[in-house]
């Protein structure tokens, strides 16, 4: 329950930026250390397999840990989640700027992937507080929604310009003087809430998800190296399946579940986090190859890669926050979700064509544009409608759920298409055989965004009389 005075709407405005500003860290370190993996890899002394850890060790930290977070929220209360995932991510910058030995740099990868866990479920449910039951709803999902992009794009260049000008520890640094500015204006710009005093952890909940989601990337991650039908990869993933088993028979059987498992029968909810998984595979996967596509078949260097992504940004900005809340006012969730879909499927379908000797204007601008416009109109309606549709107590889980679903359909899905594209074009390809690996794996992101509308438009139902007007915004 808040405590808080009611804000003005200059502070509301206020929590909205440092919300959004959440969202576009914990996006803007999943990209920034991509053209700095060469230098940690010389000064650390990483293998080519284990370099990988780097970026996975935040993202499966990120997603394994995303339900605590939101379970943590719920009964401690969301601003203190949100401060404490902040000092948690600082601790992991500085650890991962310092590292001096390849599990240093590990270990702080995956605090600070710990860190973002707390923040991302706590800046929602905050903004919940801050816009629900207003008709600023819409508008607060698009401003947040539009961070993300914006905090990938933010990252290439971050990580080109720090690591060429600086050293490959800024690119780790750079989020200390940010998660200093949030901290500054959290305790007059967000609500307080009051710890419920039922509120209970389930701890085996928690290391149990996790270990499993982190088995079941882990397998998918390394088995294009060591082979997927191999004991390794098989006993692996089955290690995974059988953690996540235990971790429904322990929330089945809890008082104070990590996840209610209701919540996962709730049909808006279940569409909608499937939506969002699909959406993350096909979307995150597209942006990664692109980056590839530009630098190693059509020679851009990593800034300029990064430069051509600037046009992309924008277009999801200005959709994002002008365009669709006003076409889900009009047409309902469901309809631009599935729209939203589609026309991210033709996007890719365009890009799988692209070729050897192609041009960014021509194969990269006009389709990565039509791309950029699906992932914008899905990704607010999808997300808005997830945190709607749980019981406002459970709003930090179904935050956490949400993002769960779009974390880990990032990483499984790049793992796959990574698997794919090297799998077709070799261990040391030629232009043409990469092009050919790309292509197939915009194809296959294609055909992720269009398993997700055809899953939006036969599993969203309608949601029920008694929703509150508060809540019609994010309606099907």
């Amino acid at each position: 329950m808040s405590t808080h005075p009611p804000l003005s709407p200059a502070k509301r405005w206020l929590g909205l930026v440092l919300i959004a500003t959440a969202q576009f860290v914990v996006i803007m370190d999943t990209s920034i250390i991509g053209v700095a993996l060469p230098d940690i890899q010389r000064d650390l002394g990483f293998t080519p397999e284990s370099l990988s850890w780097v970026f996975n060790a935040y993202v499966v930290a990120f997603g394994g840990l995303l339900l605590l977070g939101g379970r943590l929220a719920d009964v401690f209360g969301a601003r203190k989640i949100f401060v404490l995932g902040w000092l948690v991510l600082i601790a992991g910058s500085l650890m991962a700027g310092a590292a001096s030995t390849i599990g240093l740099e590990i270990a702080g990868r995956a605090i600070q992937g710990a860190g973002s866990a707390l923040i991302a479920p706590a800046a929602l449910t905050l903004l919940m507080m801050l816009f629900g039951g207003t008709s600023d709803l819409p508008k607060a999902f698009a401003v947040y929604g539009a961070a993300a992009p914006i905090g990938g794009t933010a990252g290439v260049f971050l990580g080109g310009v720090l690591t060429e000008y600086a050293s490959w520890p800024w690119v780790f640094y750079v989020t200390i003087p940010i998660a200093v500015f949030v901290l500054a204006f959290t305790a007059t710009a967000l609500p307080r809430t009051v710890r419920k005093a039922s509120g209970s952890i389930d701890i085996g909940g928690a290391l149990t998800v996790t270990a499993g989601l982190a088995a079941i990337v882990y397998a998918v991650v390394n088995a294009p190296d060591v082979g997927w039908l191999t004991a390794q990869t098989l006993s692996v993933l089955a290690v995974g399946i059988v953690l996540l088993v235990i971790f429904f028979i322990i929330q089945a059987r809890s008082q104070s579940p990590l996840l209610r498992l209701g919540l996962l029968r709730t049909p808006l909810l279940a569409a909608a986090n499937s939506a969002q998984l699909l959406l993350g595979a096909a979307w995150v996967s597209m942006w990664f190859f692109l980056n590839l596509y530009l630098q190693q078949v059509l020679g851009a260097s990593a800034f300029a890669a990064g430069a051509a992504l600037l046009p992309m940004t924008g277009l999801v900005v200005v959709v994002m926050i002008a365009l669709a809340p006003r076409l889900q006012a009009r047409f309902g969730a469901k309809s631009l979700i599935v729209a939203g879909l589609l026309v991210l499927s033709a996007g890719l379908l365009w890009l799988s064509l692209v070729r050897p000797d192609g041009s960014y204007a021509v194969d990269v601008l006009p389709a990565s544009l039509l791309a950029a416009l699906g992932m914008s109109l899905a990704f607010v309606p999808s997300l808005g409608t997830a945190i709607n549709a749980a019981p406002p107590a459970e709003t930090g889980v179904a935050s956490g759920l949400v993002s769960t679903s779009y974390q880990i359909g990032s990483a499984l899905g790049l793992a796959v298409l990574t698997a794919i594209v090297y799998g077709m074009s070799g261990t040391d390809p030629s232009r043409v055989e990469l092009t050919e690996g790309y292509s197939a794996a915009f194809l296959g992101a294609a055909i992720l965004a269009l398993v997700g509308a055809v899953i939006t438009a036969l599993a969203m139902t309608k949601p029920p009389a008694s929703v509150p007007a508060s809540q019609e915004s994010v309606s099907v």
